[in-house]
């Protein structure tokens, strides 16, 4: 059987360690069978993305700061699940923001964030299919390119 570990496997893909938060909030909240991540910037130890679409960003490097996010995300999904992320049942929704000038070309931000639903999907099938909304934003915190946050449906 093929599981979320063994894909990220597959995909060459290694999960950092869950980040702590950097003000007054939880880094994610359990509610019944859904986990509640709090936005996941592209900043994993000293590889980042910063910038701004529009201002030097390509979409193909801010595909890689979703990415990064992705992976982040995961990292918090696996904690919520107590280390088994065969127990996440559906990546629900996703929000996703990319930082960009307000002349970027708006086609570009779903674009963007498709760099962290592809990995969703590729990690975990079907059940990482996902609604998701992608806007752009004149900053993000530490002047990362990207921030996204997660619902998932997970087994209690």
């Amino acid at each position: 059987m093929t599981t979320p570990e063994n894909r990220l496997a597959e995909l060459g893909l290694t999960l950092p360690t869950p980040a702590a938060p950097v003000a007054n909030y939880v880094p994610y909240v359990i509610s019944g069978n859904l986990v509640f991540i709090s936005g996941q910037i592209s900043k994993i130890g000293e590889d980042e993305v910063k910038g701004r679409l529009g201002e030097g960003l390509s979409v193909e490097q801010g595909q890689g700061a979703a990415k990064l996010s992705a992976l982040n995300l995961i990292a918090q999904m696996k904690a919520a699940c107590g280390g088994d992320l065969s127990k996440v049942k559906r990546v629900v929704k996703l929000g996703g923001f990319v930082q960009a000038t307000t002349d970027a070309t708006q086609a570009d931000i779903p674009k963007v964030i498709n760099g962290c639903s592809d990995i969703m999907v590729a990690v975990f099938g079907d059940a990482g299919r996902h609604a998701r909304f992608a806007v752009s934003a004149p900053s993000l915190p530490l002047d990362v390119a990207v921030e996204i946050d997660a619902v998932v449906e997970i087994e209690v």
